[in-house]
């Protein structure tokens, strides 16, 4: 019997197939020749436990062949802490501490493609440098609700801007050897009775809104790990959805890695083995401390599973299936000898990490231009709100994180002004992170208002720090927020601290919009985002100008609850009723929504300030007639006609004018990040592939292009559009 020497002899191709060199089709052919001779080899036994967990955060190998074991860590904003063999404490190492980066929805907000690829690859060198094989990251499910608890894992509402950023995170991290896993395959878009609830949405929809982005993942990124959702999709689970793994992921996008469920998230035997599962990650620990002797015995996918194939209701080769997959996986991880070493907590990663944050804050308001603060004038500057030092890696699920620092928001605007007079109040206070559970806050809230009025009183200008948190029912896994206002008597905080000292600066640290009636009695206001381990000197950045801010807001800001598509429909739209849920407003997500209903958001995605002035101007087209085969070409000439550098992004949306099917008012096409000096001019491109501009077609199950006139858009938000062309297509000719 021939034994590893067999993985040995081909470390050449696996050099290839782990992405460092292009693999040609006969050395795959080679790497497929050996991966099935290792299978031939396999017991039944060894391949199902193959398939499944064996502690929390591992997959069994076959050590007899030498075959190792299949090592996963919680993403994406970091490597998450070592926990026990076999439940969720902690283990206490004192090597396993790691750069904490911004959470995803303050990448989005950058609109860099060359910021996703840094972050990346550096999360990918944290990853590899920890020997983990499996990056449980990036998450791509669509912005639908401000109330889900998870929103800050994601990359916002647009499937084209999740898309494009979600490709270089992925190239980025499997670079180093390391498998992103794309996450959550799909419609994951609350956590409040994720576990079950049954989503029914339109098969346009799927198409339009929430399958591009891990479409993207798959066919350009190449990524070698997906992982299912919790849900439910037209009444079967998505761990195990014949119609999501087998039909679409596996047979139309050709997606050759592991399927992964997500922890706990099989139901089904007989349907894990035949549906396109692959591990099973998870059962038994019901998410928490859960555990049994010999439990991962009892997976789905293990003792059921095995008996299945000896009654010959599963063919082995169903099995073989599964074990080819996640040896494949392995030839591009762990058996990948040529894979670099990697590094944690460099000075690279951590100006990685400052670099994304400050590009990704967003300035909403700046009202006599406020900000920046002028540093050569010693002021008095007033801190208020527990946001400016609370720990923001702790809590929120799985994306809880052991950083070797954490530099908090008080703390990095100390470290910029040292000569200037900082004084600080709470103002208000929450409980300490608890996954599940409500604690309540540990202080009086009136003496802490009290305070805090009292510490403005004579301040030249005051910043308040914000937002929501990582606790139970805020920003946080398993659960969704219970309300759009802002939490914890801030609002009343706010308006009362406006009383004594109108000079406020409000800096909301959160994942998700918040209701802002408040946002009057501020006179600038900066959304913050969960930054990492450099947060406090990234905004520090910002509120002095040493950077000027650039981000631009990757979901819509609506002005209440009930302007937001999913609210609007009811109950049955958002939440549903427990066990179903129907996504009543199918295509016209976030933006969509509100454009094409006319419904004014308090701040449009895509909106973003500057400390700086842009003119958008010279928008043109490099023809005005396209057919199916070409690509629009937009260009335009942006100025930096302010007083400072700084960047902007123009954004490219397109309108298809009197389209025969129901169609949102715009889409987003292209965008281009420039950065300008002071009276600069530079052009900037946009490129939109004439088959982007097609509708999924429910009845004929495929995309239609539809024939005729359209408006290019060029601004830079939803709402402010600078400059309109209309060009047509027509009917290809044969």
């Amino acid at each position: 019997m021939r034994k590893i020497n067999l993985i040995n002899a081909c470390l050449l191709f696996v050099f290839c197939f782990s992405g460092h060199i292009t693999l040609t089709a006969q050395e795959s052919d080679a790497i497929e020749d050996e991966i099935n001779q290792i299978i031939a080899q396999l017991t039944l036994e060894e391949k199902v436990a193959m398939c499944h967990a064996q502690s929390k955060f591992s997959s069994k190998g076959v050590p007899r062949l030498g075959i190792p074991e299949l090592w996963m860590s919680d993403g994406p904003h970091g490597v998450r802490a070592e926990v026990n063999w076999d439940d969720w404490g902690y283990s206490m190492w004192t090597n396993d501490s790691i750069t904490a980066f911004p959470a995803l929805t303050a990448l989005a907000s950058t609109f860099s493609k060359g910021l996703s690829y840094e972050y990346g690859k550096a999360i990918g060198e944290e990853a590899r440098y920890r020997n983990k094989d499996v990056l449980l990251g990036p998450g791509v499910n669509i912005y639908r609700t401000p109330l889900n608890g998870r929103n800050f894992e994601y990359m916002g509402e647009d499937p084209y801007l999740a898309s494009e950023l979600v490709v270089p995170y992925i190239k980025g991290v499997q670079e180093n050897g390391v498998a992103a896993c794309v996450k959550h395959f799909v419609v994951n878009n609350q956590e409040l009775w994720r576990d079950h609830i049954n989503v029914e949405v339109s098969d346009r929809a799927l198409n339009e809104i929430y399958f591009p982005a891990f479409k993207a993942a798959v066919e350009e990124g190449n990524v070698w790990s997906v992982m299912s959702a919790y849900n439910q999709l037209r009444g079967q689970y998505c761990s195990h959805n014949e119609f999501l793994v087998n039909e679409v992921l596996k047979k139309k996008w050709n997606f050759d890695g592991v399927l992964i469920t997500d922890w706990g998230a099989a139901h089904d035997s007989k349907q894990a083995a035949l549906y396109g599962l692959d591990i099973e990650m998870g059962t038994g620990t019901n998410g928490l401390t859960y555990s049994e002797v010999n439990h991962y015995e009892n997976y789905y996918m293990a003792g059921p599973m095995k008996e299945l194939v000896r009654k010959g209701e599963v063919p082995e080769e169903v099995v073989d299936e599964k074990v080819r997959r996640i040896l494949r996986l392995m030839y591009r991880t762990t058996l990948d000898k040529t894979r670099p070493f990697g590094s944690v907590n460099s000075k690279e990663h951590q100006m990685v990490a400052r670099r994304v944050a400050a590009e990704g804050i967003v300035l909403l308001k700046n009202e006599g231009k406020l900000l920046p603060l002028d540093i050569n004038k010693k002021q008095k500057i007033a801190v208020i709100g527990e946001n400016a030092t609370r720990m923001m890696t702790k809590g929120g699920g799985s994306s809880e994180l052991k950083p070797k620092y954490e530099i908090s928001p008080l703390e990095g605007l100390k470290n910029r002004l040292p000569d200037h007079e900082i004084t600080y109040a709470m103002g208000y206070s929450s409980g300490r992170a608890q996954y599940g559970k409500v604690l309540p806050p540990a202080f009086d809230q009136e003496e802490l208002k009290k305070e805090a009025l009292e510490t403005v009183k004579d301040a030249d200008v005051v910043i308040f720090y914000g937002g929501l948190n990582k606790n139970h029912e805020q920003d946080c896994e398993g659960g969704d927020r219970l309300s759009y206002k802002l939490p914890f008597g801030q609002e009343d905080l706010i308006n009362d601290l406006a009383k004594v000292n109108k000079n406020i600066v409000v800096v909301l640290i959160s994942g998700n919009a918040v209701e802002m009636q408040w946002e009057k009695n501020a006179r600038a206001v900066l959304q913050g985002w969960y930054l990492g381990s450099e947060g406090g000197n990234a905004l520090a950045d910002v509120i002095v100008g040493d950077v000027n801010p650039s981000g631009k807001l990757p979901f819509t800001f609506p002005m209440k609850l009930e302007d937001n598509s999913a609210h609007h429909f009811g109950e049955m739209s958002y939440p549903g009723d427990s066990i179903n849920q129907e996504y009543k407003d199918d295509i016209l997500v976030g933006y969509r929504w509100h454009d094409t209903k006319k419904i004014k958001p308090k701040y449009a995605f895509g909106y973003g300030l500057s400390y700086t002035d842009f003119l958008i101007m010279n928008v043109t087209l490099n023809k005005k007639t396209f057919n199916r085969q070409e690509t629009i070409i937009a260009s335009c000439d942006v100025k930096n006609i302010g007083e400072l550098e700084g960047k902007e992004v123009v954004q490219f949306y397109v309108e298809k004018v009197k389209s025969k099917v129901m169609r949102a008012k715009k889409e987003l096409k292209a965008f281009g990040k420039v950065e300008l000096k002071k009276g600069e001019t530079q052009e900037v491109k946009g490129e939109v592939d004439v088959l982007s501009l097609r509708y999924y077609d429910e009845e004929m199950k495929d995309w239609v292009l539809e024939p005729g006139d359209y408006l290019l858009h060029v601004g830079n938000s939803s709402d402010n559009i600078r400059k309109s062309i209309k060009f047509s297509i027509v009917e290809q000719i044969e």
